[in-house]
């Protein structure tokens, strides 16, 4: 294999894991603060992902840019979501849980097709050709700035967890609810924030891969295992381990391509996935 090929796929497997991690991050938070395995977390970004196809069309507002506005349009419908629906359900058995979020998946694609049609769409942006050179390897603008758009949102959720008292009361309630509720804490609205916050990170990965991806109501189905294959791979609610899966994952399925056409690539994928599940089903950084 030509060095230069296999560097080039490392480069843009870890470009693309940035943008894998940052919307798995969103999955593990909702899943690490209130145990919901989310199914409609890839309608969740397929929304923001016609968020910013819009602002861009109609407004002319970049891309990268318009993630201040489909980050809070998704913490609302995520807010929303579990409000009137998830709240109903967050003691019910898990079951009752998946089959919930896959309705919601569901009512989600099926609007979204008859509000803007099954037609595929991409953004027309002047960037997406350019490229950089390190060597003799070239790496795309577009996917650069996802990579780098998703490292800081990334940082940005872990400094809100980490350094604020909003933060620590989420950190608090996710390991202890009844202990949350007992020192006062409003747990149902940590609850809608903190579905609001998953639904932002999914929504903004979604915004930031339109310049160079396709838009259509199905979009999020692939990006949902995904989402799950780095979650497990990191471990469940684990922030670090689905920063590190995404990068995983995303070198997994652009070094794959190499020797795979097509689909297949993702075969090595989920003989990843399989491995961990088998040696290490807490995943990397899950505890026990």
């Amino acid at each position: 294999m030509d060095l230069a090929v296999f560097f080039q796929s490392v480069v843009s497997g870890l470009l693309m894991g940035g943008v894998y991690s940052l919307a798995a991050i969103g999955l593990t938070l909702i899943f690490g603060v209130m145990k919901i395995i989310n199914f409609a977390h890839g309608a969740l970004m397929m929304l923001g992902m016609y968020v910013s196809y819009w602002v861009f069309t109609l407004l002319g507002i970049d891309p990268y840019l318009s993630i201040f506005i489909s980050m809070p349009c998704l913490f609302v419908i995520g807010a929303i979501l579990q409000r009137f629906l998830i709240d109903m359900i967050i003691d019910a058995p898990e079951q009752n849980q998946l089959l919930l979020t896959l309705g919601i998946a569901l009512v989600l694609e099926n609007l979204a097709l008859i509000l803007w049609s099954p037609d595929t769409r991409t953004l027309d942006v002047s960037y997406v050709v350019k490229t950089l050179s390190l060597g003799s390897v070239r790496i795309s603008l577009s996917r650069l700035l996802a990579f780098l758009f998703a490292l800081i949102l990334s940082g940005c959720l872990y400094a809100l967890l980490q350094k604020t008292d909003l933060g620590k009361a989420i950190r608090a309630i996710s390991t202890e609810r009844e202990g949350g509720e007992l020192r006062g804490m409003n747990v149902k609205k940590l609850y809608y924030i903190s579905f609001g916050l998953g639904a932002a990170c999914v929504g903004g990965a979604g915004s930031i891969i339109t310049p160079f991806f396709y838009i259509s109501p199905h979009v999020g189905g692939a990006f949902l295992i995904t989402s799950f294959v780095v979650v497990m791979l990191g471990g469940m609610g684990s922030f670090g381990g689905a920063l590190i899966g995404g990068l995983i994952i995303g070198l997994a399925e652009s070094i794959g391509a190499i020797f795979m056409p097509g689909s297949t690539k993702l075969v090595i994928t989920f003989i990843i996935f399989i491995i961990v599940l088998l040696f290490r089903p807490t995943g990397i950084l899950g505890g026990r």
